[in-house]
């Protein structure tokens, strides 16, 4: 399976689950916020990342934790361009937007970004389906109930996969008969993302189910507050348990991880593929 990014750039999921590192340009994300909005900080993280195996970078300047409030766009575009520009005269890696605003993602797109990464699924600004189509890009798209500031209001579900599923036979559908390629979507089931703990666990439990759609499937499930439920401990010391669900998703036919810690989700990775090949001939 293959995204395409350009005429002559592509993604090839084929072979390998890709890491899509996480880059927070915000001051109040839930783990990260204010740690990356100076240029040489952000150009050394990206790099580190990358070094750690990192295939794209996302960078986002709108939290999108439970409760969070709106930003402008004029703010949001004050913090990702400059961040972008510089990303990209220092790397060719891709590079996501993660952004609900049309204007943002065309900015963002014409300073170097490859990837537009929408949590609303193009249901915030309508304008969001004409920069798709006007630069091309390929889009994530994510399920969400309600928005981020009620989310994790009481998220209820007759059957959270079934619903889940339904949600991106719609956009999907939506997509194309807006003159969106098939090839040029990726889906994310929203862990955390109203949802309850006993829902995300359940979708990453059946995480390979999302695959049946046809499209590459990526899971952003870094940090979240359900991991910290689960295990009773705060937002920092979460990663090795992200890293734990890294590497049971790699059987689980995803095409990229979204995480903050890129190095241990790589090494989950390379542990789970020698594992999962080992063999008597080997021996």
């Amino acid at each position: 399976m293959k995204l395409y990014l350009d005429k002559t750039k592509t993604l090839d999921f084929s072979h390998h689950v890709h890491i899509m590192g996480i880059l927070n340009v915000t001051p109040d994300s839930f783990s990260d916020g204010g740690q990356y909005t100076v240029k040489g900080n952000i150009l050394s993280h990206v790099q580190k990342m990358i070094d750690a195996g990192a295939d794209i970078i996302d960078v986002g300047g709108e939290s999108t934790r439970p409760f969070a409030e709106p930003v402008a766009e004029k703010e949001e575009l004050r913090r990702v361009i400059p961040a972008i520009q510089a990303i990209r005269q220092h790397t060719t890696i891709p590079i996501s937007i993660d952004t609900t605003k049309s204007a943002v993602a065309a900015q963002a797109l014409q300073a170097g970004a490859n990837i537009i990464n929408d949590i609303s699924a193009l249901r915030f600004d309508p304008r969001m389906i004409d920069i798709v189509n006007e630069f091309k890009a390929p889009i994530i798209i994510m399920h969400m109930q309600g928005t981020p500031s009620d989310m994790q209001i009481n998220p209820e579900y007759n059957d959270i996969i079934a619903e889940t599923l339904a949600f991106f036979h719609e956009r999907i559908n939506w997509l194309e008969e807006a003159g969106v390629s098939r090839n040029k979507i990726i889906i994310d089931p929203g862990i955390g993302f109203g949802k309850t703990v006993a829902h995300n666990l359940l979708i990453l439990n059946r995480a390979r189910e999302y695959s049946s759609l046809g499209v590459p499937v990526l899971i952003g499930h870094s940090r979240k507050s359900f991991i910290g439920k689960v295990l009773s401990n705060d937002s920092s010391d979460r990663d090795i348990a992200t890293a734990v669900i890294s590497g049971m998703l790699t059987d689980k036919h995803i095409s990229i991880l979204r995480v903050h810690d890129v190095q241990k989700t790589h090494e989950a990775i390379l542990i789970n593929q020698a594992i999962t090949t080992a063999s008597e001939a080997t021996v």
